[in-house]
């Protein structure tokens, strides 16, 4: 089950940056992960879990057991009158998800249509596109800590969901492998399209009154049509989060930019737009070595043929010192960074 040193990551990853693991495996099923995780220990090499690489950056060589989660299943836990509760296994594609919940009559998905990747890296991220998020759905996600093979079930409150962010990035990054998620969704439609893009989209198509599946259609439309697709030019979509900065800088920073976009958010900060401040900055578009920005949004870094994940790094460090010179905003970077001592 697990490959000899030097294995190559290069198509394991939407970057297609080449990186090589110190070891390699791929498991599809509970005890094949507790095999793998036993040989790490027993090679002594910490654990990286990988689902499609759709949210990694590989800056170098991987010192650890890659073990590739190819997990499948959906069990339906529980039912009543209003509500359904789903357990879903890591290694499912997202929006093959979300496209399945549709079929079955399982709404609150569908805003998250086509997001890349696979069910157990969506936690990590907190996953959330046109106005909703993962965390809007989740009452469990499962895991087995690399150290102890210990089961955990962490209740929607010790994920400590955040924008962009939950405890798996922070306390218990590298510590737990997520083996399934728990889902309650609703049985009857019910739509979120207040979202200015989705609005704009049915307004626009003279749609009044959207069904959940126009959503769907909606947003994979709209997301087919602004980010480049990683098989033709390799990304990891959004590269940068939109910075969230208290009332008073962002009512400073409206009165010199009028036309800088801005969402309130239930706290009282202010969720800024990252692409327009990049784009400002006039990085949209720009080419350097064999990497860049976007031609069409600038907050997506594409790879034009580079092997290495360093390059683009410097790239996007150079993007962040420009934004945080011209509007003291610092941005930080989604996706996350292994390799080369990172």
């Amino acid at each position: 089950m697990t490959t000899p040193t030097g294995e190559t990551l290069r198509g394991y990853n939407t970057l297609a940056l080449d990186a090589r693991a110190q070891a390699f495996a791929e498991v599809h099923s509970e005890q094949e992960l507790l095999a793998a995780l036993a040989q790490a220990r027993a090679l002594g090499l910490p654990v990286m879990p990988l689902g499609e690489g759709s949210n990694i950056v590989l800056a170098g060589s991987v010192a650890a057991l890659v073990i590739r989660l190819g997990t499948r299943g959906i069990e339906v836990l529980a039912r009543d009158a209003g509500t359904v509760s789903l357990r879903v296994a890591a290694g499912e594609s997202w929006h093959g998800l979300v496209r399945w919940t549709l079929q079955q009559g399982y709404y609150g998905l569908e805003n998250l249509a086509l997001i890349p990747g696979t069910v157990g890296a969506a936690p990590i991220q907190n996953i959330g596109a046109y106005g909703v998020e993962l965390a809007s759905c989740v009452q469990r996600v499962n895991a087995l800590q690399i150290g102890s093979d210990e089961r955990l079930a962490l209740s929607h409150q010790q994920c400590e969901f955040g924008y962009r962010d939950s405890v798996f990035k922070h306390r218990l990054r590298d510590k737990v492998v997520i083996t399934s998620i728990d889902l309650q969704l609703s049985l009857r439609p019910a739509v979120s399209v207040e979202y200015p893009a989705l609005a704009g989209y049915f307004e626009q198509h003279g749609i009044t009154e959207p069904t959940p599946e126009a959503v769907f259609d909606a947003v994979v439309k709209i997301r087919r049509s602004r980010l480049p697709d990683p098989a033709v030019i390799p990304n990891a979509g959004s590269f940068f989060k939109n910075p969230i900065v208290e009332q008073t800088e962002a009512q400073r920073l409206q009165q010199v930019y009028p036309e800088l976009p801005s969402y309130p958010q239930h706290d009282g900060r202010v969720k800024l737009s990252a692409a327009w401040m990049i784009d400002r900055c006039g990085w949209k578009g720009v080419r350097r070595g064999g990497v860049g920005v976007h031609a069409h949004h600038a907050l997506v870094l594409v790879n034009y043929g580079s092997d290495s994940g360093a390059e683009l790094l410097a790239l996007a460090s150079d993007i962040v010192s420009s934004v945080q010179g011209a509007f003291g905003v610092r941005l930080e970077i989604e996706p996350r960074v292994y390799g080369a001592g990172a």
